[in-house]
């Protein structure tokens, strides 16, 4: 089994909802298998360490998962049409792997959730696509050949699988959101099993 790493922040839950449908998906490929992780929260307290495994949900990412994964699902709610802090905080740190080229000629896909129809999901893909870039990788969108894309009344984009929450987060992802991230993590795998050595 080849493993795809799924990376997400989630502060309500749902972009972890999407993370799981991306890796459902990438498990739908024979062969193929979905590391999930998450990254921790950005402290603005430093006098107190937090715990070095979260309470619950996935396990945090290290460098050891990014060398050994043939491809990346990156997920992040927007804030301000770009990714939030702590998933950029993560990827800030990245310097050494950059160096070394551990993502290099891998294939990569995003994934985020904004509280409104118009709250800049696009804009927050393509900026999370940039260092992606920088780093080597591939990156790999939902054509819309997946009929949902051009049926969708809420989430979903040809740049990456997308949900609306709602201004309260009272919007479950929906059969169509969860269908496109599927499909985005079945298409990444497929990508990542053809590519891989």
């Amino acid at each position: 089994m080849a493993d795809v790493l799924v990376l997400y922040y989630s502060a309500s839950g749902s972009v972890r909802a999407l993370a799981g449908a991306v890796a459902r998906g990438i498990a739908s490929v024979e062969g193929m298998h979905a590391r999930v992780r998450t990254v921790p929260k950005v402290a603005t307290v430093i006098d107190k360490l937090a715990p070095a495994v979260p309470s619950e949900g996935a396990p945090y990412v290290d460098a050891r998962d990014l060398e050994e994964c043939v491809g990346l699902a990156l997920g992040s709610p927007t804030r301000f049409g770009n990714m939030a802090a702590p998933l950029k905080h993560f990827i800030d740190g990245l310097g050494p792997e950059w160096s070394r080229g551990t993502l290099a000629g891998k294939p990569a896909a995003v994934f985020s959730s904004t509280a409104t129809m118009h709250g800049g999901q696009e804009v927050t893909l393509v900026s999370m696509m940039v260092p992606l870039l920088h780093h080597g990788m591939l990156i790999v969108g939902l054509p819309y050949t997946e009929p949902e894309l051009n049926s969708t009344r809420s989430g979903g984009t040809p740049y990456g699988a997308t949900h609306v929450s709602g201004t309260a987060n009272d919007r479950p992802v929906s059969d169509e959101e969860a269908r496109l991230a599927f499909a985005l993590g079945k298409r990444l795998a497929s990508v990542a099993k053809k590519l891989a050595p």
